[in-house]
């Protein structure tokens, strides 16, 4: 993963990383979409044997760290989201990029729900409906992530 490919790949993970922990007004924080999320799986469905659970692994470690989490919470439920991609990678890649959005968007609320339910278990949480909220912007995102993603990938010709 680390040659002039795997640059690129890192690259547009660690944007996704600078975009989860932009701050933003808190009106629109609640909507904040799952970048690193978007990006993993789009890699996942594009090369699935350079991105992996392993990297969703590492990337969910390290957004524990960023955003100040119990270590492992985010690390658990984006390995668990990227396994369901790369299981199904084939089928996922058939559907049309709005049959995908609802798929990402279901596997952003599966993100959230195993996050809350992990947080519900270590500490004392409470689920309010807002915690969705990012679910709706990440559907509405993944068009435009997957046609920017897939250009960078064709331009740079990442295989």
């Amino acid at each position: 993963m680390f040659s002039n490919n795997g640059f690129i790949i890192l690259l547009t993970l660690l944007i996704a990383l600078m975009a989860s922990i932009t701050p933003m007004p808190l009106s629109v924080d609640a909507f904040r979409p799952d970048w690193v999320l978007i990006v993993l799986v789009y890699w996942c469905l594009a090369l699935p044997n350079k991105v992996n659970i392993f990297t969703a692994w590492v990337m969910g470690f390290i957004l524990d760290v960023l955003l100040g989490s119990v270590l492992g919470v985010h690390a658990c439920a984006m390995a668990l989201s990227v396994y369901i991609v790369v299981v199904n990678f084939q089928k996922i890649r058939n559907f049309s990029v709005w049959q995908q959005a609802l798929i990402i968007g279901v596997l952003s609320a599966q993100y959230h729900l195993v996050v809350f339910w992990l947080q519900r278990f270590l500490s004392d949480v409470v689920f309010l409906p807002n915690y969705l909220y990012p679910v709706i912007t990440t559907i509405v995102l993944w068009p435009w992530v997957f046609l920017l993603l897939r250009r960078v990938r064709r331009h740079f010709r990442i295989e």
